[in-house]
């Protein structure tokens, strides 16, 4: 899935005679130390303008160390995440047109339904 976007290297925080690393990587993916929260979910919040006490209030098992350790991490190998962020895009568009493929295939009136009521939810005012 996600491998072979350039080299990330860990992200160490030091503080004093202390060094954390946020983020590991495995499963294909990049994840917050000590939690199951992807680093995709608070870029994305990042990137959307989120404040990280925001970002917090929406993940309750993070602190903000670890939303700011996150961020920091992100900034520091920004072209390699961006670029493993839209290979993720790229798959799931991909994934997402193959299943429209075949629900359109094997069941078109339920399909017809789906993206009628799509559809109208674009056009509803808020």
């Amino acid at each position: 899935m996600h491998v072979g976007y350039g080299i990330v290297q860990p992200m160490m925080l030091y503080m004093g005679r202390h060094c954390k690393e946020y983020i590991e990587q495995h499963d294909e993916g990049y994840w917050i130390r000590g939690t199951r929260i992807s680093l995709d979910s608070v870029v994305y919040a990042f990137q959307r303008g989120a404040a990280p006490e925001s970002i917090v209030r929406s993940f309750p098992s993070l602190t903000l160390e670890h939303v700011y350790g996150t961020i920091a991490y992100y900034l520091a190998n920004k072209q390699a995440i961006n670029d493993y962020l839209r290979q993720g895009e790229v798959e799931f568009d991909t994934l997402r047109e193959a299943v429209h493929a075949e629900l359109r295939n094997t069941k078109p009136g339920l399909y017809d339904r789906l993206e009628a009521a799509h559809k109208h939810d674009e056009t509803s005012v808020l």
